[in-house]
């Protein structure tokens, strides 16, 4: 049988090893939060402009974990060479990305969910969907750990975004 005194000993452990462990407060998750949404939309930008790779800078590079069409991706490169074959060439293929409603949910203070409305204007094929995102902070900045997205043919008749969030 195990005494009071030491089973009191592995909560003061636990205890001091929570305490020293540094938690963001409110102010800092707010400016966390503000540079997630500056990845996204960096990542928007870059691809309006046609600039693959720079829209790949938002996702974590090697290791990205990319779910689509019911289908793991292969890796950053593979993600990228997806891109490039699905949307390259000229800027009618590649359509105007819109990413809107965008919730983030702090789950650490290196992760964060990310879950976001998008459109992809273009008149062949226009898309409309959901992005779920986990955002891991490396090296000081936030990127994309694991992105899955789920894309449709028409828009949710239901969203009362898109028409003021994407012109």
């Amino acid at each position: 049988m195990m005494r009071p005194r030491a089973m009191f000993v592995p909560f003061v452990l636990a205890a001091t090893l929570a305490a020293a462990t540094p938690v963001a407060g409110a102010e800092d998750w707010m400016r966390q939060d503000a540079a997630i949404r500056e990845v996204i939309a960096g990542m928007q930008d870059a691809w309006n402009r046609g600039d693959f790779e720079g829209y790949m800078a938002g996702f974590q590079d090697p290791g990205v974990v990319f779910v689509s069409r019911g289908r793991f991706q292969r890796d950053w490169q593979g993600t990228l060479d997806h891109y490039i074959a699905d949307y390259g060439g000229a800027a009618a293929r590649r359509g105007t990305l819109c990413f809107y409603d965008i919730r983030i949910e702090r789950l650490a203070d290196d992760a964060a969910q990310l879950v976001s409305r998008f459109r992809l204007a273009r008149e062949a094929e226009p898309q409309y969907g959901i992005n779920t995102r986990l955002m891991r902070r490396h090296g000081g900045r936030w990127v994309i750990a694991l992105n899955h997205v789920s894309a449709v043919d028409t828009p949710d008749p239901a969203d009362a975004l898109l028409a003021t969030a994407c012109p």
